[in-house]
């Protein structure tokens, strides 16, 4: 997720430089892979940035050199073209006379670009955020004043949002947020704004958080904040002191990036379904060698295979012929030019998954890639390339990015049956009401799961992968021992170490919810302790339930967040820091 800060302070010094300086390296934990800075003076705006880390990009671009009374910092994290010089932020206009930076994404960018095109703007980056500067300056064209121009393109954008705007002849920084924070820094004699607390932390403690769909501007001295209505704000009434230290502040209040990736997810999914509409040429291209191919090899590795298990579970459903396979075992399937591999990785950096397509592509299949990463070396090595944008996730267990893979094998199986995608452009809200929902039940059931040695998690369908992906969370990051099976396997030889109290979680996925319950009583026959989680239907005899009301179709995104806070509550429980579990890594590049 990309870092922002913005400084306008009353006099032009390279003072400030510095300080941006110090801003944007304070915002590496949120991970990244260029920085620009903007100074902009009484006669001159001016823009540095390039591809690499802070300490690199400052070297090599000397931005302490630079110069002015407000200035403008960015991190990127690609998602709308390549990790370059020319596609790091700030964004200019055709003059160079307005800078922007910008976190989230533009939906209808494709769009406006060609408007605006068609208008005579010329564009330099492939990112959906230049429109931004050219829409502001064509609204200027027009007759409005810079604060009217800000407020018109920030109207007719789609998508997700925080954005920061310096014009020339404006001693003011313009703002606007919409799924994606801002917080306000009021300073003596310059004020702050940035997309988290600890940028500015250093400089001043008294903050003003920006609410959804909020815009405005700060000058050295003032805050303006309007609502969507255009009503102004009380600012006064907002302010707060902080008294957190740095390293707390950079988790955003949440005590662990865990917890606070997996408040992300809404943001996360919404984001994914966002960048999936705006590359639906490759979508419905993927989704058509799909329908053509023999066989779809679904290869993958550890929660990501998860992923993919509940997708070839949808495709195998429909009559296509889809195995999932466990990255590290590529070796045991021989492939023809008429399969298709889809290679699914958050990093793309898997080398396990690596060595598979590797063996594949030899082998003639087509590769397509689904991975968090953009460029990375699975998707530079596929024919077709899919992208999550989940942000960067620091916590070494997958969350948000699980969520987000489900939302992505969601979309591409409704592309794939030609059936109408809407239905996944409200799946961020279920997400974020079950994580709201829930996450009380979901403490309590974790701590009650933190006392016991050994779980079984059961499923049903297409509650199996789900039920997989409970059990391993469980066991990574609160190192309790943690089986899953299809529940009706769970006959077959699980049963016999059931004894009085044994915990055994349910996964109702919603469907064949009467076998399940059979299952369930079969184990309170052996004095098992039962805890379920269900969609839309209850399981009768269950000893502890949450039960959530979904669309039947995104039932998978709604147990997902609550797998993931029962095995972060259980690892606190016992101790445990779930962002830094024992013998994993978050990338794994070693067979």
């Amino acid at each position: 997720m990309c870092g922002i800060i913005g400084v306008v302070a009353n006099k032009e010094s390279n003072k400030l430089a510095e300080l941006v300086v110090s801003c944007l390296t304070r915002l590496e934990y949120r991970g990244y892979d260029s920085v620009g800075v903007a100074s902009l003076s009484n006669n001159f705006l001016e823009v540095r940035k390039a591809k690499g880390t802070v300490e690199e990009v400052v070297k090599k671009k000397n931005i302490k050199d630079m110069s002015g009374f407000a200035f403008l910092g960015h991190t990127r994290w690609a998602t709308h073209g390549p990790p370059t010089d020319y596609n790091a932020h700030p964004h200019t206009d055709c003059n160079n006379e307005i800078a922007v930076v910008h976190n989230g994404t533009i939906r209808n960018f494709k769009e406006l670009r060609d408007e605006l095109q068609a208008l005579g703007h010329k564009f330099k980056s492939e990112t959906d955020t230049e429109v931004i500067p050219h829409l502001i300056e064509e609204y200027m064209k027009r007759g409005m004043d810079a604060f009217q121009a800000f407020k018109s393109a920030i109207k007719i954008i789609q998508g997700s949002y925080a954005v920061l705007a310096i014009i020339k002849g404006e001693k003011r920084i313009f703002f606007a947020r919409r799924d994606n924070p801002l917080i306000i820094g009021v300073g003596e004699d310059k004020n702050f704004i940035a997309s988290d607390i600890p940028s500015f932390l250093p400089y001043t403690k008294k903050v003003i958080i920006i609410g959804e769909g909020e815009l405005g501007y700060i000058t050295p001295s003032s805050v303006y904040i309007e609502d969507e209505k255009g009503n102004p704000i009380d600012v006064l009434s907002r302010m707060q002191i902080i008294d957190w230290d740095a390293s707390s502040a950079s988790k955003e209040g949440y005590t662990h990036f865990m917890l606070k990736e997996i408040h992300e997810s809404p943001i996360a999914v919404k984001d994914t379904i966002s960048g999936f509409l705006n590359d639906m040429e490759t979508v419905k291209e993927v989704a058509e060698e799909i329908r053509r191919a023999n066989r779809i090899i679904v290869i993958a590795a550890g929660t990501s295979y998860h992923a993919g298990l509940y997708f070839s579970l949808l495709l195998n459903r429909k009559g296509y012929t889809a195995i999932p396979l466990i990255a590290s075992e590529y070796y045991n399937i021989k492939l023809s030019k008429n399969d298709i591999v889809l290679a699914i990785s958050q990093s793309g950096e898997t080398l396990d998954v690596k060595m598979g397509i590797k063996k594949f592509k030899e082998e003639g299949a087509k590769i397509v890639s689904l991975t968090n990463v953009i460029e990375s070396h699975i998707a530079r090595e596929s024919n077709y390339k899919l992208y999550m944008r989940a942000g960067p996730e620091i916590g070494v267990a997958a969350t948000k990015t699980f969520t987000s893979q489900l939302a992505s094998l969601l979309f591409l199986y409704s592309v794939i049956e030609r059936e109408s995608v809407d239905y996944l452009e409200k799946a961020h809200e279920v997400v974020r009401n079950v994580i709201t929902e829930t996450e009380g039940l979901a403490k309590k059931f974790g701590e009650e799961l933190a006392k016991k040695s050994n779980i079984y998690y059961l499923g049903r369908g297409l509650g199996v992968p789900l039920a997989m992906e409970g059990a391993l969370k469980i066991k990574e990051i609160a190192y309790i021992h943690a089986e899953a099976y299809p529940a009706g396997e769970s006959k077959h030889g699980p049963i016999a170490l059931v004894e009085k109290g044994f915990p055994v979680v349910f996964i109702n996925y919603g469907e064949l919810d009467d076998e399940l319950e059979k299952n369930l009583q079969e184990m309170k026959a052996r004095f098992a302790i039962t805890y379920s989680i269900s969609v839309n239907k209850k399981l009768n005899f269950s000893d502890f339930e949450i039960l959530v009301n979904a669309d039947e179709r995104l039932s998978a995104l709604a147990i997902a967040p609550i797998i993931q806070m029962i095995a972060y509550y259980a690892a606190v429980k016992r101790g445990y820091d779930p962002d830094k579990p024992r013998n994993l890594a978050k990338t794994v590049t070693v067979e």
